[in-house]
Parts: structure tokens; C-alpha cells; sequence
């Protein structure tokens, strides 16, 4: 396993132009490779670093797959843009004019990286923040495409490929089952699944430009009531009207919000994210256009229903609950018939 000392965080540090002794560090994520593979030689760890005069900064360690140092370099390149055009995001250092930089620490090769810690941690989301962030997504979008700024990277949130909201694929790997459920309804789905996808593929033509990628309240933090961001570990070019729509769904759907909006949390922070952004980056008629059916895709093809939640459809299906999976069916067709307004 991976692991580093205070020693190794100091030299870093120094090389990184914070020359104040380490008082103490502790980790903050560890993703345990070594569980999968006892032999894997990859890495992703995040350290926090106190430094003496009460300075604090935080430390990243990787070594994935078709994760290189020239891509951290343009992902934190990205971040630094957007804190140079006022975007609130935390300071990143460089080592010999690069924000990221290789070492080989015993017996690991890392690409590794620092920034200022960001305090203030957001630890649920309601309508005020919620709007606020979509302001912040959508000056963020301003920015990219103002300086043309690209990262070569796969996002979770892309549409027109796997994604990390929504796979017609969880369903369909189920094809056989599902077809001795109910054979018309299954082709009924398919069918109005490939109408709605290529609704949405109208807007595959339009540019790309980078993404931060990963809005979530793990990410984001408050400075004197206003919300920044950090964590551009899955920073990658997207259409940026994708990009809206599926922050402002993770937002409304997966994370901790008030109790106060317990059972209506998703149509109340969807409408704000997506009116804060509009605020800043109006939708046009098209992308307005093109919404309804992108929400019934996620809606349809949620991961968390048909495969995580312990009702699931993959459940029914391995239980051979064949009534659960019939139902399940139908609250797929329903949903996919589902289609809001863009809700602004």
C-alpha cells in the first residue's frame, strides 16, 4: 500500500514553494486499489497538510490508468483560470513553472499536485444553494468557452456515452428476461428510447470546451456566503448544455438537502440551479427544446433504481420477481412518456 510520511510531504511542499515546516497531515481519501489487486501499483490519495503559521494545504497522490501528467497539468491548469477570472476555487502551486509534477516515492511513481485547503465544506444543498451553484456552473461554462479551454479527458456526465446518471444498458443486459416478462413492452422501450435519444443527439454538433465535472456537495464549499468549488479530478471537455442539465439533476437528486424540502427536494432544486445558470448563460430555445426528453432518459434509466436501490430491477430480475419486474416495465414507459418543461 502507498503511504507517506511527513518527511515526504515537507520535500513536496519545498518544491512547491512552501518552504514553512509540517506540523501535521492527515488523509482525507484513499481509494484502496490494493483491495482489488494486492499487487496494483496504483494510487489516488489525498493528504491534508498543516503547515507551520496555520497555513493548510491539501496534497494529491495518483497513479491510474490513462490518468497522466499531462492531463492533471491541464486540469489544474483549467481550475487556475477560473480562479484568475474570479471564480471561487482554491489556489494551486506550481513546482518549476508545472502544477503537476512526478516523483517516485518508495518505490511508487505519482503524479502529484497541491492546493490551498478549502474550509467550509458544504454539507447539504437548498434552494439558495442550489441556485448559487448553477450561477457558478454557468460562469464557469463562460469562462471555458471565452478562452476556448479544452481537457482531454472522459466526464461522468455525458449523455451520448456511458454515464454516471443514467445507462440504457443496465436494461437492456436483461433483454432475455425482460422479454419473457412482457416481449411488447420491452420493444415499445426500446423503440421510444431510441426516438428520445436522437432528440437529444441534435446537440451533439455543438462545441465542447472543459468541465469541472463533478458538482456535488462533497465539492463544493462557502466563502463568506458564496459558494466555490474544488476537486477537477474529472475534469474533461462535455457539451456544456449537457453539463447543465446533468449537475443540476445530480444536484436535485444526490444530495443531502433541509428537511424542509423532504419530498420535494428535486423539483425545488432543479428549478433553482437551473435558474441560477440561466441567469448567467441564457438556454436558447433549442437546448429548452431539448430538455424534456433528456430528463426522461436520465428519469427512465436512472442507475440508482434499476440497479442500486434494494427494489431495484436488477433485483427483481435476479429474484425472478416477474409481477416486481412487469412493474418495473411500466414505470420505465411512464417515465420515459414524462416530460417536464424545462423548469426555469
Amino acid at each position: 500500500m502507498f503511504l507517506v510520511n511527513k518527511q515526504d510531504i515537507s520535500k513536496i511542499c519545498h518544491d512547491f514553494g512552501l518552504p514553512s515546516e509540517v506540523i501535521a497531515f492527515s488523509e482525507l481519501q484513499r481509494y484502496h486499489y490494493e483491495n482489488e489487486d494486492p499487487a496494483s501499483r496504483q494510487v489516488r490519495l489525498i493528504v491534508r497538510a498543516d503547515l507551520a503559521g496555520g497555513q493548510s494545504v491539501v496534497v494529491r497522490f495518483k497513479n491510474e490508468e490513462d490518468v497522466t501528467p499531462e492531463l492533471v497539468e491541464a486540469q489544474s491548469g483549467f481550475q487556475a483560470l477560473l480562479r484568475e477570472n474570479g471564480i471561487i476555487t482554491p489556489a494551486v502551486f506550481k513546482s518549476d513553472g508545472a502544477y503537476a509534477r512526478l516523483y517516485l516515492i518508495h518505490g511508487y511513481e505519482v503524479i502529484v499536485t497541491v492546493e490551498a485547503f478549502a474550509e467550509g465544506e458544504v454539507r447539504e444543498v437548498g434552494e439558495h444553494i442550489a441556485e448559487q451553484t448553477g450561477s457558478l456552473l454557468a460562469r464557469m461554462h463562460n469562462i471555458a468557452e471565452a478562452n476556448d479551454v479544452h481537457v482531454e479527458n472522459a466526464v461522468l456526465f455525458d449523455p451520448l456515452r456511458e454515464n454516471d446518471l443514467f445507462r440504457f444498458s443496465d436494461f437492456e443486459r436483461h433483454q432475455e428476461v425482460l422479454l419473457s416478462v412482457d416481449e411488447p413492452l420491452y420493444r415499445e422501450i426500446v423503440k421510444e428510447y431510441e426516438s428520445l435519444m436522437e432528440r437529444i443527439r441534435v446537440m451533439k454538433g455543438e462545441p465542447k470546451y472543459a468541465v469541472q465535472g463533478d458538482i456535488s456537495n462533497c465539492n463544493l464549499y462557502l466563502t463568506d456566503g458564496e459558494v466555490g468549488i474544488f476537486d477537477f479530478n474529472r475534469c474533461g471537455d462535455n457539451v456544456l448544455c449537457f453539463d447543465a442539465v446533468m449537475q443540476a439533476v445530480f444536484e436535485a437528486r444526490l444530495m443531502d438537502y433541509p428537511k424542509t424540502l423532504e419530498g420535494k427536494q428535486e423539483n425545488a432544486i432543479l428549478s433553482a440551479f437551473l435558474r441560477g445558470y440561466h441567469r448567467e448563460r441564457p438556454f436558447t430555445e433549442r437546448q429548452r427544446e431539448t430538455f424534456p426528453y433528456l430528463y426522461a432518459l436520465i428519469s427512465a434509466f436512472w442507475r440508482c433504481s434499476l440497479v442500486f436501490d434494494e427494489d431495484s430491477l436488477v433485483y427483481a430480475v435476479e429474484a425472478g420477481d416477474r409481477a416486481a419486474v412487469q412493474e418495473w416495465m411500466k414505470e420505465i414507459r411512464r417515465r420515459l412518456l414524462s416530460r417536464p418543461e424545462m423548469p426555469l
